[in-house]
């Protein structure tokens, strides 16, 4: 089929639309309860209701978010300040929600950890969406790779189910093309790294050796790239341990010292792990995982958690609970104290084929 005009701002429009009538919808019960806040309009939004897309328009998106990302450096040099999310997998209503309480764009600056689709409901309207915003906003939005974005995973977990009920393999096949070219890591400010998994043994020497994968690429199943998707921390390991996953490592507290001292950082942020709080710190506030999709797969009670980085690098968590009950600020500094969080909750193995 021929490509269509690509209209981006209608497109975020419509896609916007369910919210914004919902939400309207809403206030105007509140009105009648006497019950103005946020939280309860968030909340008023319905899940699941499908966004109107034609393929070309679907396709116009893959293609011009695709060329600005093979602009755009694999690893971003990005400056404070910026909002953080983790993983969405999916989950659209909670990415509206995210958007509510941290500003639509271009109220405030995004950038995301990967794991946008598979498993959730909404692949196609969550990573529409973001790349419609991308592609309106290449200086101001930016997306990583996580490891489902990777036709390998995503071919299992849901999305590609997805998009050839709703469309078609064609259509899934040039989304692959477009997370082929995703950035793989930032560094905001010179001090805070940002990755989707964590680190990997073979990155000892400099930020060069991330600046050399070459794009388009595949996930493959071992070294730098694989391992900046896919490993974990792991309090009890003392050095690189074996991942469950089947597929990269783990890594202990002191790689996360030696890493921030070799390189003059103060905190690694990564997603990839569901966490009870939303975000959870590891190594003495060294790294923080966010995990930003709350009740994920309806299976677990988590939180979601987003991470703003204000000008002088202090670090606010907002958190969107699962349940009905308020979103909560707390603010930290990567200076001062230390946090006890709980354990990281089991999750379901993605054995990498």
């Amino acid at each position: 089929m021929a490509d269509v005009e690509l209209n981006v701002d209608n497109l975020i429009q419509r896609l916007l639309e369910v919210y914004h009538t919902q939400k309207d919808q809403v206030q105007k019960k509140a009105k009648l309860k006497d019950i103005f806040s946020s939280d309860f309009v968030v909340r008023g939004c319905r899940p699941g209701k499908t966004v109107l897309m034609s393929e070309g328009e679907v396709r116009g998106l893959c293609l011009k978010s695709r060329e600005i990302f093979l602009q755009q450096p694999i690893l971003l040099e990005l400056e404070a300040p910026l909002k953080i999310c983790g993983d969405i997998h999916g989950q659209y209503t909670d990415l509206l929600r995210l958007f509510e309480y941290g500003g639509f764009p271009p109220e405030a600056n995004y950038l995301f950890l990967g794991d946008y689709v598979d498993r959730g409901k909404q692949s196609l309207e969550t990573i529409c969406l973001l790349l419609a915003y991308k592609i309106k906003y290449p200086e101001n939005f930016f997306l990583l790779r996580g490891n489902h974005e990777c036709a390998s995973i995503n071919r299992i977990y849901g999305f590609y189910d997805e998009c050839k009920r709703r469309y078609n393999i064609k259509l899934w096949k040039t989304f692959t093309d477009c997370f082929n070219c995703l950035p793989i890591a930032a560094i905001i400010d010179e001090k805070i790294f940002c990755c989707h998994g964590g680190l990997s043994p073979d990155l000892q020497q400099n930020m060069e050796q991330i600046k050399r994968i070459m794009r388009p690429t595949d996930v493959p199943d071992t070294g730098l790239l694989c391992d900046l998707l896919w490993s974990d921390p792991d309090k009890e390991v003392q050095g690189w341990g074996e991942n469950d996953r089947g597929v990269s490592f783990t890594f202990g507290p002191d790689v996360v010292s030696k890493f921030l001292n070799r390189h003059d950082m103060d905190l690694i942020c990564r997603a990839h792990q569901v966490v009870e709080d939303g975000y959870e710190f590891f190594a003495k506030r060294q790294l923080v995982t966010l995990f930003s999709a709350p009740n994920y797969c309806g299976e677990f009670d988590n939180a979601g958690g987003m991470m703003s980085v204000d000008e002088t690098l202090m670090c606010s968590f907002q958190i969107l609970k699962p349940s009905e009950k308020k979103a909560k600020y707390q603010y930290l500094s990567l200076n001062t104290g230390q946090a006890t969080r709980p354990s990281t909750p089991q999750r379901n193995p993605a054995k990498k084929k």
